[in-house]
């Protein structure tokens, strides 16, 4: 259907969506290899940096092939990783897991505790002192084809649109910006992504993708508890039967620790509530002592892609290709996924400024999938391929021991004795009915350790303008209380970490209900909704949380 709307337009060489790690390294390094080039950067956050949520421990190789003098240039990348610690726990006490039988690829000797937020303001510096044309608040709702149907461009900074969709009185159409190559870094599920993947088939002959909903909040504590530099990771409870994954906590700079859980959303017990997991697992008495004394001081959420290797797209079509995490470069075991997204930034970007050097624009970029695959990125992906579905088919004890043993061998033989293990159903797909479950019944929130949704959510600082139109889109409106609800009690009620949606009851029956107020663009509802009806797309440039050091 053609758009109606007349549009300006802006011609670049090369049109990056996402100012996260991936999009910012893709355009540093266009500008590296050719200073004349024109590049710009759209964000739909407010601010670079406003919607990176990570953990995070980074491994700076990707930063050191995109800047190697970063320390010279003050990047916010200060705080090495002095200790490692694994645990494994039970409701009251925890075991430590040795760090000796683990794969070298698990040692954190060398890598920094960071805010990956703060990591891309500072190379939003770098590119904008570079010539790159940096604009947050802009939301790419579509993408623009060419006459052959390639990519050519995308629509951004649409404003003013009414609830039921139709141009207010301050409607702005918003601006096609057209190049010769369009990237996009939108990050997990991205909804640009989603579209590009589906139109031009590039998940045929791949495993599903696989995701885990990651849940941070930053803590101030007792300063006699904070040793700077300090990395533990936990897995056992408060997860059992019901579902895997497990936490982090990171001792940062200025007597912060930054607490995370991960819950993997393949999980099948539809009454599973991942917030509430991470609220139970804070008074754990390891925990609770960590904490006590300490105060909440930010919140966040964020889906992680977990497919790993055999789950990456063809990522590349005719004018477009998918950076970082738009196509899913997680190394799950490592729980990191910030380097390969800018060593991704780094290839597509050789590849793109090759192309337009020898004249070409709007074909597909096969350098850099051959890049991705055949260099740095696929190596880390597929040494630890079969860590994830021996997790999904044997559980935790299984995969420590099998995946264990799997990435040995990767390492040390440079095979698998399992070969290539698939992942079956997608996320979705793999919850069943309500009827096989009991509901759980979760402890109540004490409002020290741990806190409701709502109250949390105040703390990622979300904000939607809210006369626009709702940007989480049912297919069937009728089918949350028709399907979802009979048959799978509704676990939006519950998978969702923000409290967007719930189940109302009025004299009519119940009612589906949608706070998208309170979104804070995590994705989980589009990835595990089993009917597959909720479509997350992107709202009016600007909104949404405002992470401030995430």
């Amino acid at each position: 259907m053609t758009d109606p709307i007349t549009r300006e337009s802006m011609e670049y060489d090369v049109v990056i969506v996402g100012g996260g790690p991936a999009g910012l390294s893709a355009a540093i390094r266009l500008k590296q290899v050719n200073p004349d080039l024109s590049v710009v950067l759209l964000e739909k956050g407010s601010e670079i940096g406003a919607h990176i949520l990570s953990g995070a421990v980074l491994d700076p190789v990707g930063l050191d092939a995109l800047i190697p003098d970063w320390r010279e240039k003050g990047a916010p990348v200060t705080v090495g990783v002095k200790e490692d610690n694994f645990f494994f726990l039970t409701e009251t006490g925890q075991k430590r897991v040795p760090n000796w039988p683990m794969p070298r690829l698990m040692n954190n000797h060398g890598n920094y505790i960071v805010s990956m937020g703060n990591v891309c303001r500072w190379l939003a510096e770098q590119a904008e002192a570079l010539g790159v044309e940096v604009f947050p608040g802009m939301s790419c709702s579509a993408l623009v084809h060419g006459e052959d149907g390639g990519v050519k461009g995308v629509i951004a900074g649409e404003f003013g649109l009414n609830a039921d969709g139709t141009p207010g009185p301050a409607y702005e159409p918003g601006m096609e910006l057209h190049g010769k190559y369009v990237m996009l870094a939108e990050g997990v599920r991205g909804s640009l992504s989603k579209e590009v993947i589906a139109t031009y088939g590039l998940s045929a002959g791949h495993e599903p993708q696989k995701f885990g909903i990651g849940m941070k909040e930053i803590w101030e504590i007792d300063p006699a508890k904070h040793r700077i530099g300090t990395v533990t990771h936990t897995m056992g409870w408060p997860l059992d039967e019901n579902g895997g994954g497990g936490s982090f906590i990171y001792h940062a700079e200025n007597n912060q620790v930054l607490i995370g859980f991960v819950v993997h959303l393949g999980y099948e017990n539809p009454y599973l509530y991942p917030y509430a997991e991470f609220q139970r697992f804070k008074h754990h008495p390891m925990v609770a002592d960590l904490l006590k004394g300490g105060k909440r001081v930010s919140y966040g959420a964020r889906a992680i892609t977990e497919g790993g290797w055999q789950s990456l797209p063809k990522m590349v079509a005719p004018g477009v290709a998918l950076l970082g995490c738009s196509a899913g470069m997680v190394n799950l075991p490592r729980i990191k996924g910030n380097h390969n997204a800018m060593l991704s930034g780094i290839a597509a970007a050789e590849a793109a400024a090759e192309a337009i050097a020898a004249g070409r624009a709007g074909d597909e970029l096969a350098a850099y999938e051959t890049a991705v695959r055949e260099g740095a990125i696929g190596r880390d992906l597929k040494a630890v391929r079969n860590v994830k579905p021996l997790w999904s088919r044997f559980g935790l004890k299984g995969s420590l021991m099998l995946g264990g043993f799997d990435m040995w061998t990767n390492e040390v033989l440079g095979m698998s004795f399992f070969g290539t293990l698939g992942h079956g159903k997608t996320d979705a797909a793999a919850t069943r009915k309500a009827a096989d479950f009991t509901p759980i019944d979760y402890p109540k929130p004490d409002g020290v350790l741990s806190f409701d949704r709502l109250t949390n959510v105040a703390f990622s600082f979300t904000n939607h303008e809210e006369s626009q139109p709702c940007h989480l889109k049912l297919k069937d409106p009728s089918v949350p209380v028709s399907f979802t609800l009979p048959t799978f009690a509704e676990p939006a009620q519950r998978y969702c970490p923000a409290g967007v949606y719930e189940v109302v009851e009025d004299a009519d029956g119940p009612r589906f209900v949608i706070n998208f107020q309170n979104c804070v663009h995590c994705k989980t509802c589009d990835i595990k909704d089993p009917a597959q009806n909720i479509v997350w797309t992107t709202p009016q440039g600007g909104d949404g949380p405002n992470y401030p050091n995430m």
